[in-house]
């Protein structure tokens, strides 16, 4: 098992290891990033961060529209297809194959706080759930944004619209994870604090998620309210309680910067100290998650 602690840098919390290890959902230690809104002004090539023993898993922000596809990587892709409007990214594509090569996972995260996204109903969920298989995993489609590299997971943000579909979405997405034993495929859930979630509650509450990373900023339950409103508790509750999955780890969300939420931001010697203390409490402590890059 990785062993880590958790220290200040110039412009984010992060984390450091003492030995790289392939990703491990088990762990209780590992490190979770968004990548792909530039939050921090500074944002450098995705393989550039999976230099970092560090990482454990990368989250690729965003799928910013769906079912009609659009995806926003900010400086990370600017190139689309010829005629489309789909962005093709094929440096982010060597970049994923490094980051795996290096034992990270690499996720595409959904939703957003702002984009058109949202499913008509069961049989538009599952239908995209067929697609983004074609498209990001071990299917095939005539446009894949990021080429012959396939994906370790879906993530889901959802801010907005219903919450329609998604349990439909999610249960056929790991249907065709299931066609392939050869290696490990992740959901995730990127709730807000507030409990239960808005938008993801139901879909919480009736499918499978493997990581979920609680968004403890931008709300009166963020890690600048701790201890008095921050709210780990009714999260660990939920894993016992409601989860199908009762292995779901829960990560801390936290800002990478000052600038990269309007609240919640705390130095890392805060946050060492309150991830330490959630870990010796609860069980389904999964580690930190930092947005963004």
């Amino acid at each position: 098992m990785l062993m880590k602690h958790i220290v200040k840098t110039s412009s984010a919390i992060t984390a450091l290891a003492v030995a790289a290890a392939a990703f491990d959902v088990s762990c209780n230690s590992n490190y979770v990033s968004y990548y792909g809104q530039n939050s921090a002004r500074n944002q450098q090539s995705l393989g550039e961060y999976c230099k970092d023993a560090t990482e454990d898993v990368i989250v690729l922000a965003f799928m910013n529209g769906f079912p009609n596809i659009l995806l926003n990587f900010a400086n990370a892709c600017e190139t689309t297809f010829e005629g489309s409007s789909l962005l093709h990214c094929p440096d982010m594509a060597k970049d994923i194959k490094y980051c795996q090569s290096q034992g990270k996972a690499v996720i595409l995260s959904m939703g957003g706080a702002s984009g058109a996204y949202g499913f008509s109903g069961d049989s538009d969920a599952i239908a995209f759930a067929d697609t983004v298989w074609n498209m990001f995993f071990k299917g095939k489609a005539e446009q894949r944004p990021f080429d012959d590299a396939v994906l370790d997971g879906i993530d889901l943000d959802i801010e907005g619209g219903s919450g329609a579909g998604y349990p439909e979405f999610i249960n056929q997405l790991r249907t065709h994870y299931a066609s392939d034993p050869s290696r490990k495929y992740y959901i995730a859930a990127a709730p807000q604090c507030p409990f239960p979630d808005v938008y993801l509650s139901s879909t919480l509450n009736s499918a499978w998620f493997d990581m979920v990373y609680v968004q403890f900023y931008n709300n009166y339950c963020g890690l600048n309210a701790y201890p008095g409103w921050f709210n780990f508790d009714e999260w660990d509750n939920w894993v016992k309680t409601k989860s199908i999955n009762k292995d779901v780890k829960v990560y801390i969300g936290a800002p990478g910067s000052p600038s990269a939420a309007s609240s919640g931001y705390i130095d890392g010697k805060q946050l060492a100290s309150i991830y330490h203390n959630v870990r010796s409490k609860y069980p389904s402590i999964g580690g930190i998650m930092t947005w963004d890059h």
